[in-house]
């Protein structure tokens, strides 16, 4: 693995310095107060071709892989700019169609996506299943024309402005499969289709991406509106999920960054008592630093997943890891950060403390810190299964 950028890479990373001087912090946080889209911003990053990073340029794309992804993610995060909506639409969406899609399906979605005129969803999470996937009862019954899906989903991001909406559910129920993984399609739902409706879920987490239950009632699907092979649909979840924890581990570690950033700076300016400076004292100085090293560890672990990935090696061992390291150097990175303003760390004047519940959310979600250690104990250790 080459651990040099190169120059493509180099701009994609920077690209967040460039937009955060007209979007910033404080602009994303207007819109993250309200849980609305930043519809500016977003419509700055579809003019400059960031959307649809990973599809190809034959559909709209930008024609990279998922190195570019998180490094776009980086650099924009770097900056105090997560958006989640990088993560359903670009990165879950486009470029799981881009790769498993029919040329109809390719056609059909990715050039719009990629101008940013049509949104995608990705719903896969059910509220008695929670991690456990393969309990997931959400059904798609086929018939004579298609298939009827019936079922529920939960914490979808974005449900209120996606036009369209990857659905991951059963064809077969998991009582009737040979292997528990059989019985699996992934579908592409129109939003405003007959029978299917939304509840929103409030959230206590400063982000423009809000939270929905969606409900499918016998919603009519056509056989082209499967996207991959029938019942084989779970081969291809990790074409999507791998990408999922790689992409939010990218995000941690730039928060992280940009967290460290704002502490250096104040703790570089502000004095007291003998009027030295107060990162001169060790006992602000080494949390900082540690945590600088928890968050730089991170973002190489993150680097070492997206590279697997783009080489379709095994990515799960390296994006599982890096997903953890990520949330976990995130948290420290703004806990130490927020330690370092005092009482100025909790004031909306410096904005400090509104960096702590995303960071914190990701240790949880989309797949929380003790199903990631399982899966390292299990598949990568070779320990006895746990649960």
């Amino acid at each position: 693995m080459d651990f040099e950028l190169s120059n493509e890479q180099r701009m994609i990373l920077d690209y967040g310095d460039r937009v955060a001087q007209e979007f910033d912090r404080r602009y994303w946080m207007r819109y993250a107060e309200r849980h609305e889209t930043p519809r500016e911003l977003f419509r700055r990053i579809a003019d400059d071709g960031f959307l649809g990073l990973m599809v190809p340029e034959a559909y709209g794309g930008g024609g990279q892989g998922m190195l570019e992804m998180a490094l776009f993610m980086e650099g924009l995060s770097n900056n105090g700019i997560p958006l989640l909506s990088l993560v359903v639409n670009s990165t879950m969406s486009l470029a799981l169609i881009a790769m498993h899609g029919t040329e109809q399906q390719k056609q059909k979605y990715l050039p719009a996506a990629c101008r940013g005129d049509i949104k995608f969803c990705f719903a896969i999470t059910e509220p008695n299943a929670g991690s456990n996937t393969m309990e997931i009862t959400t059904l798609a019954r086929r018939e004579a024309q298609g298939f009827r899906l019936k079922g529920q989903k939960t914490f979808i991001t974005d449900a209120d402005t996606a036009d369209y909406a990857l659905v991951v559910a059963r064809t077969r129920p998991h009582t009737e499969v040979a292997r528990k993984t059989d019985g699996f399609t992934l579908f592409v739902l129109d939003m405003k289709q007959p029978g299917v409706s939304k509840a929103a879920i409030p959230v206590s987490v400063p982000m423009p991406e809000s939270q929905w239950q969606l409900f499918f009632d016998d919603v009519e699907l056509e056989e082209a509106d499967a996207l991959g092979t029938v019942d084989d649909g779970f081969r291809i979840l990790f074409d999507t999920l791998n990408p999922e924890r790689i992409i939010l581990s990218a995000l941690c570690v730039g928060i992280g960054r940009y967290a460290l950033r704002r502490a250096v700076e104040y703790a570089s300016e502000r004095k007291v008592f003998n009027q030295v400076p107060i990162g001169a004292y060790q006992g602000l100085q080494h949390p900082l630093a540690a945590a600088h090293a928890e968050v730089e560890l991170a973002g190489l672990m993150t680097h070492k997943a997206a590279w697997a990935f783009d080489r379709r090696l095994p990515a799960g061992e390296y994006a599982n890891m890096a997903k953890y390291a990520a949330a976990e150097a995130g948290i420290h990175a703004v806990d130490a950060a927020i330690q370092c303003f005092g009482g100025n760390g909790f004031t909306k004047e410096y904005g400090m403390f509104d960096l702590y519940p995303m960071v914190r959310l990701l240790r949880t979600a989309p797949l929380n810190r003790e199903m990631v250690l399982n899966y390292i104990g299990e598949k990568v250790m070779g320990l006895p299964r746990s649960y």
